[in-house]
């Protein structure tokens, strides 16, 4: 079974950066998307990043030109290098494949003064 593990997160203030990280591990078959997800306080889970075996990649409007995707080699690890953080970034941020497995714990962000 594929698990799933986050880290990175952090206490940052409005403008700071972070870098998060996540390892998939106990897929029996190549893994070809991995998606960052985000969950703040009484909302719903929301995709903000993805990218594909082939390096393609989607944002979700509130983050494009602040979050990148990387993922490096096609590897089962992706990054979300996180610029020009608002308070409203703060969520626990999962990552996960396509198609889903379990979530894994997820990492804390939080943005404030």
């Amino acid at each position: 079974q594929v698990q799933l593990v986050e880290s990175g997160g952090g206490l940052v203030q409005p403008g700071g950066s972070l870098r998060l990280s996540c390892a998939a591990s106990g897929s029996r078959f190549a893994i070809n998307t991995m998606v960052w997800y985000r969950q703040a306080p009484g909302k719903e889970r929301e995709a903000v990043a993805q990218i594909t075996g082939v390096y393609r990649v989607n944002y979700a409007d509130s983050v494009k030109g602040r979050f990148t995707i990387s993922r490096p080699n096609a590897e089962n690890t992706v990054y979300l290098q996180m610029n020009n953080l608002k308070p409203e970034d703060t969520a626990v941020y999962y990552c996960n494949i396509v198609p889903a497995v379990p979530w894994g714990q997820g990492t804390q962000v939080t943005v404030s003064s």
